[in-house]
């Protein structure tokens, strides 16, 4: 009897790991740490699955026996690409930012298949984006927010399944993937590699 390899999601994210658990899909994790900073000129679409694959081609050969997950969102305003806050004067830039008004978030994806050949893993690499219209925040709603650390860890600087979630009226796309991660997209992905 054939066994299917396991899925190794390269991320600590616990929103990624909740929805994968959400979605019934069993997975060990093993995060990458690699450099997230965009390259010049880079679109921010080929910069969410360029981040995607290196984090899952990282992982992949510390377990070639399974399956290899990467992902990696982020949030774009007028072509500026926002990642994670790097403190919170620079989460409270992104808020004001994005106050008032209608951006993108863009998770890349990018899955290793070990069953392709011993030599070289094939992957798979796609994104997702979600229209976002976040209502106009005053400076005291700012503030009080970046105070209570939510936004620390986060692409753009809020959680949509968190306190930020009062201020989006309005999403056109995949909710999980403004989370961290598009579950519909990741289960097709899994099941054309066969790997559920």
């Amino acid at each position: 009897m054939e066994t299917k390899s396991k899925l190794v999601l390269a991320s600590a994210s616990p929103r990624r790991q909740e929805l994968l658990y959400n979605a019934g899909i069993e997975f060990a994790i093993e995060p990458a740490d690699i450099d997230e900073t965009p390259r010049p000129g880079e679109t921010a679409q080929a910069c969410a699955e360029r981040l995607a694959q290196e984090k899952a081609l990282k992982i992949a050969p510390l377990h070639p026996e399974a399956y290899t997950l990467g992902a990696d969102t982020i949030v774009v305003v007028d072509g500026q690409i926002l990642g994670k806050p790097a403190d919170n004067a620079d989460a409270e830039r992104m808020l004001r930012l994005l106050s008032g008004r209608t951006h993108q978030v863009i998770t890349g994806v990018c899955l290793v298949n070990p069953l392709k050949t011993a030599s070289s893993a094939e992957f798979a690499v796609a994104s997702s984006t979600t229209k976002v219209i976040l209502s106009e925040l005053s400076p005291d709603e700012i503030r009080d927010y970046v105070a209570t650390g939510e936004p620390v860890d986060k692409a753009g600087a809020y959680a949509i399944q968190g306190r930020a979630s009062r201020w989006i009226p309005k999403i056109e796309g995949d909710y999980s993937n403004v989370v961290g991660l598009p579950i519909a997209l990741v289960y097709r992905m899994l099941r054309e590699a066969g790997a559920l």
